[in-house]
This record gives C-alpha cells, structure tokens and sequence, in this order.
C-alpha cells in the first residue's frame, strides 16, 4: 500500500511539474499591484516594472470599457500579451498609477471571409492557433515570424517578419489590410471608441505598427492565401562572395534567408521556394533553438558558458561552437521530412508547417522547457537586430569580415548563438516599416547574470552594433535590441512625424506613453553612469563606463575607429 500512495505522490508530482513548466505568464500581481517581465526575465537596465493593477477583458466592448476606466481615472494603460518576448522596455510602465490591459483571454475570435481572402482575429489570438485554423480551412499566411510565441498584435505592433522580397513581403504588418483599435474619446463619447481602419485610411500606416502607443489593438484583418507548400534546402558553403550574392538569393527563392557562421568561414543558404500542393511532403520546420530542452542540459549548457567566459576560454567557446554548427548540418537545423526526423533534402511541406516554429511553448514532459526560461537558469542572452538598405548591406559584411579576419577566433561566441542570421523584408508604407527594401540581421550573444560583469570579447560586437547603427545607419528591430540601438531611431524614417501627429490624434494625453517610449520618441539619452556600456545602456566614453577593476576599457574600434568599445586589456591593468 505504502508503495502505491509512494508513486502516486510521484506521478502527482510530475504532474505538477509539468504544469509549473508551460511558459509563465509575464505578469505577477499581489495585493500591492502588479509587476511585469519579459520572457527573459531581466530588462536591458534590470530594473522592475510596475503597475496599479490588471484587467482581462474577454471581448471588444470589455476591451473599450477598460480603456474608458483609465481614461476616466486620469490612468496609464498598458496593453500586454500572453507572451511579451520583446527585449525593450515597449510593455513597461512608467509609473504605478498605470492599468495593464492583458489581451491572453480576448483570444478566440478567428473570422475567415474564403470570398475576398481575408482572416479577422482577435488581438490576442496567439500566432499557432491563428495558422493552425487558416491551414484547417484550406488558407495559408503568406508571412509569419519564425518564432511562434506571439500573438496577432503583439507581432504587428512590433514589426515581426519573416523573409522575403517577394509579393507583400516577408513583414506580416504589410500583409494587413484592416485594424480595430481602442482610443481614448471624450466624456460624451464614453470615454473610450472603437475606430475601424481600413486599408485606403493614412492612420492604418499608423496603426500596422505602432508600437502599442496610439491605443489598444482589438482585431486585426489579414490577407490570406489558398494553402500551398514549400521545398526547403539549407546549403553549407564557404562565406567567400556572400557580400556580392545576398540579393541574387532573395531575388531567386521566395523565402531566402542566409546563416552566417563568420568563425567558422560558413554561410548556410537557405533555398525555400513553393511547389505544388501534389508534390509529396508533409515537412515540418522545428527549429532546434525553439525546441523543448531538458532542463538539465540547459542548466549544463549555461554552466559551461559560464565556465568559458570566466575563465577567457576562447578555445572552448570555438569547439563549442564547431560542434554546434556540425550538429544543425546533421539535424537539418530542425527540419524533418515526416514531422519525426530528418532524413535528407528537399524537404517539402505545408506552408503552416514549414514556416513557424515554437515546440518548446507546448511540450509535456515533466522536465523540458524552452532552452531561455528563467525559472531554470539556463541560457540567457541579449539579441540584436539591425535593418540595412539593401544596397549597403554587402560593405557592412565587408567590414565584418576585415574584423572577423583579425582574429575568427573572437566570433566563436556568436556562433554557439547561431552566428547572424539574414533575412529580407520589402520596402512598407507603414510609418515606422522600412522605406526602402531592406536586409535584417540577428545575432545573439552571453549575457552575464551580473550586469557589472563583461563579456568575453564583447568589443568585437559592440564594434559590430555601432557599425550597423551608426557607419551604416542601420534602424533597429522595435521588439529586439540593446538601448544603444534607438540612438537617434526618429532621424532615420523619412514619416516618422506622420507616425508622431497620428499619435496626437489618436492619443493626446499620452494615455498609451512611457517614459521609454517617450524617450524614444524624443531622442532623449539615459544618463552615464559606471558600467554603463556593458549592458547596452550607453556608448562609453570614458574607462569607468566599461569595467576598469576587472580589466576592460574604453578603446576605439580596430576597423571602425569611431566606435568606442569595452575591451579587455591586461596591460592597462598592469
């Protein structure tokens, strides 16, 4: 008997850990109010964010008569999600007198007009169970992030993308052709209206991407298109030429990307075209970073890193990062031809299949997570992200490669992270999308839980950073990125006051406004403090901005010399 209660205290407990598991919600409230996360856990400047309290409306008129209660109340709002992956402080409050309005339970209404190809979702609809239902009913979305832990306004107010120059593009926000948005309104009007924005109306040019700062997103219209599939490749090549090629790839497959392991000497092309719905395949595209983990090997995993960046061990970090690299060429980088493993190229499936990945959101086992969750102190990074005019982004690679020829071995850092990941997005009428077709790069990289402690080579990325924002003028992802990366952002988009005097319009008390936001709206610089480059909070000018005690110093970069960088020197200590 007493071996029976034994296991099912066991399975109980396994139950309850799987439960404890499933991502965490980014909101906490208690009595005293409510404070909020992002995925990470941690903002760029570590500090918290709260808020008064929360609401969870269930529909469009909860969703008005929320925004009408702060209004009436001389309130902040907040919208967030369910998810809140972004990495700036977008979903932050400013002061504690702010109502979060959390779209996790108005998420269900899914409309699909076959007629005129439209789909219609609620806000917080969440990307997976979006696709899904479109691909149920013979549909497919042309765009789509890569990553699925996102809602349907969440990815549209922070400009979420795939990759293509093709059609409308790879940014889903140019694939929108209607908005329903909840503003502030007058006394007589109830304190709060719902606006419809259809597709010939300038503020929808607003409202597609607005950063959650014109009001609260109640439902959104995407085109769709009758469901088809794809034929993906990936190519391990030498990087030789990829500064002269980048645009004949995007020009000749539908949904190219490029890899780029700059240590390793590597470019990974990616061939993605469609194919016809009789040609055979049911692939998946399973991202191995997005992925469940055992907690164990993510704990491991960090453990190591950690070992490698305390210990300056470049050596280990470059056979980390060899042994990363020939695992994603045997594993496909996470396609499989029949949903189970993968067995060789072309791999060829349906688009809701091949274009979206996130099973790390939906595993069961008792003892895996996504590889990032907090709770587990497993991998924690920062990620970066800058978007080039397509015609100067083969000097910045240019430049990239006269510092990665200086020394590769200091790129093997970034290539653990899946070295710069290059997509393409299409020229936007929105007022904050790109006006130009444009070429985006990603790059993760080791952050300390420590904030005062440096990174291993870190001067090699921050050279990176301020080459592409500042040599280049590339304009940073809304959702991604470093404070230093928004220095002088309203300079760089040709209709960024039409975005500011829709912003009047829609909002004139600033209800939907933080600190953060204003003080990207108005260019405004936190103050240098010690240590303040080491996070991304500032650009260092001076040696106490970076970590003089443990051997970092302000120094000019080693290819772009204006650039001003923490590097390691062990002399300067002596």
């Amino acid at each position: 008997m007493r071996n029976h209660l034994c296991l099912f205290s066991l399975i109980l407990t396994l139950l309850s850990l799987s439960h404890a598991l499933t991502p965490s919600s980014p909101l906490h409230c208690d009595q005293h109010g409510c404070t909020i996360l992002n995925s990470y856990g941690a903002w760029p400047d570590r500090a918290s964010c709260h808020a008064l309290n929360v609401t969870y409306p269930t529909t469009e008129q909860e969703l008005r008569l929320a925004v009408a209660y702060a209004n009436r109340n001389n309130l902040k709002v907040k919208v967030v999600t369910k998810f809140s992956h972004t990495i700036p402080k977008l979903a932050c409050p400013s002061a504690d007198n702010t109502l979060l309005i959390s779209t996790e339970k108005y998420s269900s209404g899914i409309e699909i007009d076959a007629a005129d190809l439209v789909v219609t979702a609620d806000s917080g609809v969440p990307l997976r169970d979006l696709i899904d239902r479109v691909e149920e009913n013979g549909f497919s979305l042309v765009a789509a992030p890569y990553w699925e832990g996102v809602t349907v306004a969440g990815l549209i107010t922070t400009g979420a993308h795939g990759s293509s120059w093709w059609g409308n593009g790879g940014a889903v926000h140019d694939h929108v052709i209607g908005i329903s948005i909840v503003v502030p309104a007058s006394k007589s009007e109830g304190y709060a209206k719902i606006l419809t924005l259809e597709r010939h109306d300038p503020l929808l040019n607003a409202a597609k991407l607005s950063l959650g700062m014109l009001g609260a997103i109640s439902k959104v219209k995407l085109s769709i298109e009758h469901r088809f599939k794809r034929r993906i490749t990936y190519n391990f090549t030498d990087d030789a030429n990829m500064e002269d090629g980048y645009m004949e790839h995007a020009n000749k497959y539908e949904f190219a990307d490029i890899t780029w392991y700059p240590s390793k000497h590597t470019a990974v092309y990616r061939y993605d075209s469609r194919v016809p719905l009789n040609v055979s395949g049911d692939g998946v595209y399973d991202f191995i970073g997005f992925q469940p983990n055992s907690m164990l090997v993510s704990k491991s995993i960090r453990g190591i890193e950690k070992l490698q960046e305390n210990g300056r061990d470049v050596n280990g970090k470059c056979l980390t990062a060899t042994t990363t690299v020939s695992y994603k060429k045997l594993a496909g980088n996470g396609l499989k031809n029949n949903g189970l493993i993968f067995t060789g190229y072309p791999v060829v499936g349906y688009q809701g299949k091949m274009q979206t990945s996130g099973s790390c959101l939906y595993s069961t086992r008792f003892d895996t997570s996504c590889a990032w969750d907090p709770r587990i102190k497993g991998l924690f990074f920062y990620e970066s992200t800058a978007i080039f005019p397509a015609s100067t982004f083969g000097d910045f690679v240019r430049d990239v490669k006269k510092l990665r020829d200086l020394n590769p071995q200091n790129f093997c850092g970034l290539d653990i992270y899946n070295g710069f990941l290059i997509r393409f997005i299409k020229a936007s009428n929105a007022y904050l999308g790109q006006p130009q077709d444009s070429v985006v790069i990603d790059f993760n990289y080791y952050r300390s839980e420590d904030p005062s402690t440096p990174r291993l080579n870190q001067d090699v990325l921050e050279e990176v950073e301020q080459m592409a924002f500042f040599k280049y003028g590339a304009k940073p992802h809304w959702a991604k990125n470093r404070n230093v990366a928004f220095l002088g952002v309203q300079n760089k988009y040709p209709k960024f006051k039409e975005f500011i005097a829709a912003k009047e319009q829609l909002d004139p008390q600033n209800i939907f406004s933080s600190k953060w936001s204003d003080d990207l709206v108005y260019g405004k610089q936190g103050e240098k403090v010690d240590g303040c480059a080491l996070e991304g909070l500032c650009i260092c000018t001076e040696d106490r901005h970076c970590s003089p005690q443990k051997g970092y110093f302000c120094r000019q970069g080693l290819v772009y010399k204006e650039a001003r960088v923490c590097r390691h020197s062990s002399a300067s200590i002596a």
